[in-house]
């Protein structure tokens, strides 16, 4: 049996806690450090499948913007994100567009919306 003990700081508050998580043959079998059930969770998930929400920017056409932000509406496998950045980058949208309408339904297949983050006109 293999193993291994990784140290982090929790990203889900502003605590920033720091904990261990102890991985044995890839799976968790121990969590410490951690002052709340919320950065257990977020060590459990980032040793054994990160995710991260997208934040990039689109094309528009006939806005006041060339460029329409947009965010992940929930987040994506980390190993994902940048593949995702890829094949946005080929997207156009046309105004006018309304904060979270689904400028990309179900990217990559991954099930997740990408969504208009402002109103553009």
């Amino acid at each position: 049996m293999e193993q291994v003990k990784r140290r982090l700081s929790c990203i889900v508050c502003p605590m920033s806690c720091q904990g261990e998580v102890t991985l044995e043959n890839g799976s968790v079998t121990g969590i410490t450090g951690f002052t709340c059930p919320r950065g257990e969770k977020y060590a459990r998930e980032e040793v054994v499948a990160p995710k991260r929400t997208l934040t990039t920017t689109v094309r528009i056409s006939g806005a006041q913007l060339p460029l329409l932000p947009v965010i992940s509406k929930t987040a994506l496998p980390k190993d994902k994100v940048v593949d995702c950045a890829r094949f946005l980058s080929n997207i156009r949208v046309q105004a006018p567009v309304k904060e979270g309408d689904v400028v990309c339904a179900d990217i990559l297949g991954l099930g997740v919306d990408i969504v208009a983050a402002r109103d553009l006109l």
